[in-house]
């Protein structure tokens, strides 16, 4: 990190950059992690431990952890991005989050220039969130993570649609997990390669009893799913369905007609006409129901602090 000390840089971490959205030119150094490797460090009769390098396909690492029987990311197939991206933003889809299968995360320390250890406690893991998202938020470069993952488990179907779909597969095992999660992705989002998206562009609204309560007695049939803190969080998904934007395109700039919370890019949108047009959204939903969205896609913009 001299070399941005020196030169009043600031420095930006990327991995396929999948969950970002620049709103103009970083004005700084980006460095892309290339660090490759899938290790098995340990095991026991019903566990293993694997480092897997930061530069590493997060969908690949999936899907050889299903060729080999380890279970634990298998509801997490097809998201895109690396496995050092994965911590960082705490990814999750369909009942599972990434935390759940982390045993620590091997970190390059800015600070003292030395690598360290951060135990899944000391990620400080929430909702899409991590320690690595907040305060000295750069202090920190993921180098390889260490899951420990299952030789055998009772497979997660009870989220949405995958146990419909899963149990119309030939056989009910772990490779049909994956196919069937694989399944209903390519089936409600885009394609990054045709059209250019940052997948959920907004997090789950998790908001007080009350305010759910009020909603409730207007909008009977409103989704929604207990959360800690006797708290309840809602589909943003339907929250901007509601609100009329589902399918809905400006210009270059639209929403996904088979699903409300990712915002495409359908040809040559600057990000700050995609930013403006999420905030026009969240505006809506604040305006309708009452409820402050908050972004998952991170903004990048050209001042000279994130």
């Amino acid at each position: 990190m001299d070399y941005c000390q020196q030169r009043d840089l600031e420095f930006l971490v990327i991995g396929e950059g999948s969950n970002l959205l620049f709103k103009s030119n970083f004005k700084g150094l980006v460095i892309h992690p290339l660090i490759k490797g899938i290790q098995k460090i340990d095991e026991s009769q019903t566990e293993i431990l694997v480092r897997v390098g930061a530069g590493e396909n997060w969908d690949n690492f999936v899907s050889v952890c299903v060729e080999n029987l380890w279970y634990g990311p298998e509801n997490l197939s097809l998201i895109p991005g690396t496995v050092g991206s994965a911590p960082v933003q705490n990814i999750g889809a369909y009942g599972r989050e990434v935390k759940d299968i982390v045993e620590y995360v091997e970190v390059f320390d800015t600070q003292n220039g030395e690598l360290t250890m951060l135990s899944n406690s000391a990620c400080e893991f929430g909702y899409r969130d991590s320690i690595f998202k907040h305060g000295e938020s750069k202090r920190f470069i993921v180098t390889s993570t260490v899951f420990k993952l299952k030789k055998s488990a009772d497979l997660l179907l009870d989220y949405g649609k995958v146990k419909e779909y899963f149990e119309e597969k030939p056989k009910q095992n772990l490779a049909a997990l994956r196919d069937t999660i694989i399944e209903i992705r390519q089936q409600k989002l885009p394609d990054p390669e045709k059209y250019g998206n940052g997948g959920s562009f907004f997090k789950n609204p998790v908001i007080k009893k009350s305010l759910f309560e009020d909603l409730k007695m207007e909008n009977d049939s409103i989704p929604h799913y207990p959360a800690e803190g006797n708290r309840v969080k809602i589909p943003a998904a339907w929250l901007i369905d509601q609100c009329g934007w589902k399918g809905h395109r400006e210009g270059d700039v639209g929403c996904w007609p088979k699903q409300a919370l990712v915002l495409v890019n359908y040809g040559a949108a600057s990000g700050e006409e995609i930013y403006q047009f999420s905030e026009k959204i969240a505006a809506s939903v604040s305006d309708k129901f009452n409820i402050n969205l908050e972004r998952e896609v991170r903004v990048i913009d050209s001042l000279p602090h994130l």
